[in-house]
């Protein structure tokens, strides 16, 4: 039986040999291709990302001193160069008529011989708010004119006026508080007659009554102006005068 299974296990010289089937044999060296694969891949991403940054390096600033010299011979190009907004107009219309509307508050002042009684200090310049008034409105009105002037004239009149308006507070209000206080009891009283004769002028329906109360008032206030008591303003006195000849004031 053991020679049986020997001849059956190893055939004599020239029968066939059927080899027996065992486990298949798998090459070691295709374990290499993929790892040579993996390794040389990275090795040439690396090599090409390297190259890259270089590239990218070299570029980069290229390009964005491109862009600025394109910006450079942009603005410097003619009719290109972007067109600066021009400053506004200083607001010289509107400043004109505030200036009108001070004038004729002004006027109305001057040409009232009551208004003038009652406020004195606003038309005597030795009164330090009113001076300052005076020069201020007097400023203003050398700038003014009829059409827009240049652009500084312009603004230098709106700062004039400005500066009269202010002026013409400030002069009122000192007005208002002084009233007839810086005077003597007779020159108040003074004053005080003259007021009433010029309210019976305007109130009476006497022309007579008129005339007389008038020319009565004209005596009383030449008196107190030649004493310094108060200071008619020329427009004020040529209103009593139209008066005191049967002429009613505007």
């Amino acid at each position: 039986m053991a020679a049986t299974r020997a001849r059956r296990r190893y055939p004599a010289w020239g029968d066939t040999w059927t080899p027996i089937p065992g486990p298949p044999r798998f090459p070691v060296a295709w374990l290499l291709v993929p790892a040579i694969i993996v390794i040389g891949g990275s090795a040439v991403f690396t090599m090409l990302a390297f190259v890259l940054s270089i590239v990218l390096s070299m570029a980069i600033p290229a390009l964005v001193l491109f862009a600025a010299a394109g910006l450079i011979v942009r603005r410097r190009a003619p009719g290109t160069a972007p067109v600066a907004r021009r400053p506004a107009e200083p607001p010289w219309p509107q400043a004109r008529a505030r200036f009108d509307a001070l004038r004729q508050q002004y006027v109305a002042y001057e040409c009232d011989p009551m208004e003038v009684l009652r406020l004195p200090a606003l038309a005597d310049v030795s009164v330090t708010s009113t001076g300052r008034f005076v020069e201020a409105f007097a400023e203003a009105q050398a700038l003014e004119t009829d059409a827009r002037p240049p652009r500084r004239h312009a603004e230098a009149f709106i700062a004039a006026v400005e500066r009269a308006e202010r002026a013409w507070l400030a002069a009122r209000d000192a007005a208002e508080r002084i009233r007839l206080s810086g005077l003597s009891p007779s020159e108040r009283s003074g004053v005080e007659r003259a007021i009433k004769l010029l309210t019976t002028a305007r109130d009476t329906d006497s022309d007579a009554e008129r005339l007389t109360a008038y020319a009565m008032a004209r005596n009383e206030l030449a008196r107190l102006e030649r004493a310094g008591v108060i200071h008619m303003p020329r427009t004020a006195q040529a209103v009593l005068d139209a008066a005191g000849r049967g002429q009613l004031p505007a």
